[in-house]
């Protein structure tokens, strides 16, 4: 059974002065949406903090300004924002192909103006998170957690897998309690290998959202075993019954229509719809990475189905 798509607008829109739009995470602050993500270019991977506003998801979007965020590092980018409390809470990555690197905190009144907390999580040198990035907030049965990708030490191409932190305050401001390792590549059979010979890349983006019947569903990205480089990237879902997992796989959810690839998204319930915003860059784009928004169903007895099938 698969992921019942009943609407797909792809591209979103054009950003004005950058290449490429990544990483997308939309949040409503209760008076409008918020888009934040990475503004740039894929050619130097450089990025930039990127933000607009709209009152619908659909839009119409208004780019801001970029944001000019007080955190060091060669690879800030792919911020994983929640609005709790009044507050917009940020954690956001400062590096991302190279080991170490930190998640910083920021917290915001408006989305525009940004200040510095202590940092989350940072690398632990020597070990499964010997590089850290793509964190993303979440709240399960009421405890919050940051879910993200760690990689090991490598010789040539990042291997990250999806690791979970959870706070021990019961804040988002920590401290955080590592629990491990929760998706492995071995755990998503429509992910190339460790040891494939073309081997692209790991799993990274990873979200998570508590379903209405406790379970989780985790998003994030895949990269396919087989095709052309620049067309193996994939949103997939996978479902478990606790936090910690284990996690079953319900598969890759879109497949573009003209060659390219999708990845890094953000998934919502609103009105009982799974919304994923996501990015992908295709023929249509000319291979330019953009923002696109899907509306679908996969209700509690289709999710069960789907895990029980996997």
């Amino acid at each position: 059974m698969k992921f019942s798509i009943e609407s797909n607008r792809f591209p979103l829109f054009h950003p004005a002065g950058l290449d490429d739009v990544k990483d997308p995470c939309p949040v409503f602050d209760g008076r409008m949406w918020h888009m934040f993500g990475s503004g740039g270019t894929v050619t130097l991977e450089a990025w930039n903090i990127f933000h607009a506003t709209a009152t619908a998801l659909e839009g119409p979007w208004t780019q801001q300004d970029l944001i000019s965020l007080p955190v060091e590092g060669s690879g800030v980018a792919a911020p994983g924002v929640i609005f709790d409390g009044g507050l917009f809470h940020m954690f956001i990555q400062t590096e991302f192909m190279k080991p170490g690197g930190r998640c910083a905190h920021l917290v915001s009144y408006d989305g525009f103006d940004w200040q510095a907390q202590t940092e989350a999580l940072c690398a632990l040198p020597g070990t499964g998170e010997d590089g850290l990035y793509d964190p993303h907030p979440a709240v399960i049965g009421g405890a919050k957690y940051l879910v993200y990708s760690g990689m090991p030490q490598f010789a040539s191409v990042p291997q990250p897998d999806v690791y979970l932190a959870r706070s021990r305050s019961g804040t988002w401001y920590g401290p955080w309690d590592r629990l491990g390792k929760i998706v492995d590549h071995d755990d998503i059979p429509h992910h190339n290998a460790r040891g494939q010979a073309d081997y692209e890349w790991g799993i990274e983006g990873p979200q998570l959202v508590e379903l209405p019947d406790g379970r989780v569903l985790l998003n994030a990205t895949c990269f396919l075993p087989n095709g052309p480089r620049g067309s193996r990237q994939r949103v997939f879902l996978a479902i478990a019954d606790r936090v910690e997992g284990p996690y079953r796989t319900l598969g890759p959810v879109l497949h573009p229509q003209n060659a390219g690839e999708n990845g890094h998204s953000t998934m919502l319930f609103l009105e009982d719809k799974l919304v994923v915003m996501y990015q992908c860059r295709s023929a249509e784009t000319g291979h330019r990475w953009r923002y696109g928004i899907l509306r679908g169903t996969i209700g509690i007895d289709t999710a069960r189905a789907m895990a029980e099938a996997a």
